[in-house]
């Protein structure tokens, strides 16, 4: 059951720590049904209850043009969108998480808000803009 949108806090460690490369390294965005328990305590992407579908791959699809920006006292990682085209689907919620560290160390959660549907059609993600207001990864 998906609760809300969190960075979730092993990330806020692992951040201080030196884990996360978002200059370098791959992070994916994985798509979750309402039956998967994703919270502020989820530390790795795992495959129980990933969505399943014509035209999904488990694991998800990696996010691209990553960047790192700041405005004011503010930073944040912008990225693109995220489309998986001629798929059947189902999905409640989706994982962002770190695929170029060993053990795929979690990221974000992101909650639709209801089950979202695609049948045979692109099914796509669009995430916020890309503001030190506004994008999903962002330190104030």
């Amino acid at each position: 059951m998906f609760t809300g949108n969190y960075l979730v806090t092993s990330f806020k460690r692992e951040l201080l720590a030196g884990v996360h490369d978002f200059t370098a390294h791959t992070f994916k965005l994985a798509l979750f049904t309402n039956e998967a328990t994703l919270d502020a305590a989820t530390a790795a992407y795992g495959a129980s209850n990933e969505v399943a579908g014509a035209g999904y791959t488990a694991g998800g699809e990696a996010l691209t043009a990553l960047a790192v920006e700041s405005s004011g006292t503010t930073a944040f990682v912008t990225f693109e969108d995220v489309e998986w085209p001629g798929t059947t689907l189902t999905a409640r919620g989706g994982l962002v998480y770190n695929s170029s560290v060993v053990g795929s160390p979690a990221v974000a959660v992101l909650d639709f808000g209801a089950d979202k549907v695609a049948n045979g059609t692109t099914f796509t993600v669009q995430f916020p803009d890309a503001t030190a207001d506004a994008a999903v990864i962002r330190i104030a």
